[in-house]
Parts: structure tokens; sequence; C-alpha cells
């Protein structure tokens, strides 16, 4: 076999890179656990020892960990003073836990699939799926602090207000069911924006509904309750809401049938979806390589762990999408708005 160079050479070019991500991964998901880059934050030059010292760690692995971070572009190094900072997009991505652009979350997330590597090798040879119940820790923790920055920057200031009336029901005391809440950061954004209308969260993760009730417990108009999205049992909502979640359902129609059942005549179901073509060919693209990476590890096998099974994957896109909640009984889906990462999917009766 011959082997064409000019070929060759790019892609071990991209392996090397791929496997500094990889092995760097951990790091990043170590640097943020010890608060590495939060001691950094205030952007002020740091020796290793200064760094070890404000952090309780040990220098010589603090050292290290700098070079690394540095050689990854993470921090930025002063070769003439020896000492290592955090630029302000640095601190952005890495050390504000506050900002929208914030990403130490999907490094936890990481962290979980390679735990559960082991069990994501099984369900592919057996197609039973890997449910959340069976996931690491890290994965619940990971998908929380990875969307919760996106949701607080768009929920309230964009997301809702495109949908079709929402916002003055809301504003008057309208009734939220947020369906998939997991450790409840969307619902919690919303109950604390808009205090005259009450907000329940449901999810079937007990152990996340539990972090979720200690995360509000000084918000009076929300609670959160153990249920499934096919039948929960509250009805009467003015709004339902799914945020990065049908497409983990094992049945999405069952859903959204359920959602149609439960909503006021005049309510709305919206979707938050992540960004995606119709097509594989629309998503052969960096957003798409990660939304695809995690949906091999945790969505499909999620949704092949259910009933149904439906698998959609987390690039199912709108088409797809929005004949699933027409199939669940509504009979007008648009897209309300979209990021670079998400779209919004408005659903009416």
């Amino acid at each position: 076999m011959t082997l064409d160079m000019k070929k060759l050479e790019p892609l071990l070019g991209t392996m090397v890179n791929e496997l500094g991500a990889a092995a760097n991964a951990a790091l990043v998901f170590t640097g943020d656990r010890l608060g590495l880059y939060r001691a950094m934050a205030d952007g002020q030059p740091v020796t290793s020892e200064q760094l070890a010292a404000r952090t309780g760690t040990q220098e010589r692995l603090v050292r290290e960990w700098l070079a690394s971070q540095a050689a990854s572009g993470f921090v930025t190094h002063d070769a003439r003073e020896g000492t290592f900072h955090l630029s302000p997009e640095q601190a952005a991505v890495f050390a504000d836990e506050d900002s929208v652009v914030n990403m130490t979350g999907g490094f936890h997330s990481l962290a979980a699939v390679f735990a559960d590597q082991p069990r994501l090798e099984e369900a592919f040879r057996t197609g039973s799926g890997l449910g959340w119940g069976q996931r690491c820790n890290c994965l619940f923790c990971g998908v929380e602090r990875f969307f919760r920055p996106g949701y607080r920057a768009n929920l309230i200031s964009g997301w809702l207000p495109a949908l079709e009336g929402v916002v003055r029901k809301l504003e008057r005391g309208a009734k939220v069911a947020d369906v998939g809440c997991g450790h409840g950061a969307s619902t919690i954004i919303m109950a604390e924006a808009f205090p005259n209308a009450q907000f329940v969260g449901i999810d079937f993760h007990a152990t996340s509904i539990e972090h979720a009730r200690e995360h509000a417990k000084q918000l009076p108009n929300v609670r959160f309750e153990t249920g499934r999205a096919q039948d929960f049992a509250e009805s009467g909502f003015d709004l339902i809401t799914m945020f990065d979640a049908l497409h983990d359902m094992g049945d999405p129609v069952g859903a959204a049938a359920h959602a149609r059942k439960a909503l006021k005549p005049d309510g709305t179901l919206m979707l938050v979806e992540p960004m995606a073509g119709d097509s594989l060919s629309d998503n052969l693209n960096p957003v798409g390589r990660v939304f695809y990476a995690f949906s091999t590890a945790v969505c499909v096998p999620s949704s092949l762990s259910q009933e149904v099974g439906a698998a959609l994957g987390a690039q199912a896109g709108e088409k797809r999408l929005s004949e699933i909640v027409r199939q669940g009984g509504f009979s007008r889906v648009r897209r309300a708005t979209e990021t670079p990462f998400n779209m919004v999917l408005e659903a009416r009766p």
C-alpha cells in the first residue's frame, strides 16, 4: 500500500492536536476542581510558587500544569519574567463562572464520558443503551455548568421574548413546567426573573431533583418534582419548556403529546435544542463535531435505554424535531430564534 504524504501529513498533524487536546482535557478538569484558574482570574502575573501557595497545592505539579496550559494557549506565559497570567479572554473561558463563554463544564462532562467508557462499549455491543441513572456523577454537574452560562445570557433577554405573548403571561403570573430540568438551572433562572409566575421543574432522575431543590431553597415560586415527560401529573400550564432534553428522550412523540394535553388551549411549548442542520453534511463543522461526540457517548445511549428508544440524537435538526412535535398534536411549529449553539422552537396547539 502506497501512502500519499500530502494527505498523510495533515492527518498526522491533526492527530497530534487531538492527542494534545485529549490529554489536556483531564488537566482542565483538574485545574477547575482545584481552583487554579479562579486563582488567576484577576489577570495578575504569578509564578508557580505563588499559584501553589494561593491554592494549597504542590508547586512542582502546578509548574508542570502551567506549562501544559501555556502550550495549549489556555494561559499566557511571560518568558522573560518567568510568570503566567490569564488574559481577559482566557479568564472568561476558564475562570468566570458567570461568563457566557465559560467552557469548563464541558470538561466535567468529558470526565464522565471517559469514566463510563466500558459501559458505553457494552452498549455498542448489546444495543441496550446507557441510562442517565447509570452515569458517573460528573456528567450531571458538567451538563449543568456547561449549559447554565448560555441560559443566563439568552433565556430572559432573547429566547422568551421571541415567543408570542409569553413574557406578558409570565409577568402577570403564568403557570410553567420545565420538563427534563436536571439540576434546575433553567427553572431557577426563569423563576428569579418572573416572581409572579409559578414554576415546577420535572425530571425523571430523582438525584437531580434533590440537587435542584437544594439550589432553589430561597425561591418561593418554584418547586421540583420527580416525573416522566410522558405522564407527569399536573396540567393547565401556560408554558412548558424542554431545554436540551427532547432528543435524549426514549419517546419524544409521547413527551410532545403529553405536553399538548398538559397545556392550556392557548399555551406554548418551547423547545431549546442543539443547533443543527437537517442533513449530516450540514453538521460537519466544529460545533457539530462536539455535539455528535456527546450525542454518541450520552444522548443516543440514554434514549436507547428507555422505552421506544427513538434515539433522535443531539443533531436531529429542525425538520425532524418539528415532525416529532406535530405528531404529538401541535399544529404550529416555528423556529423562534437561535444562537450558534442552540435553536429555539415554539409550538402551539
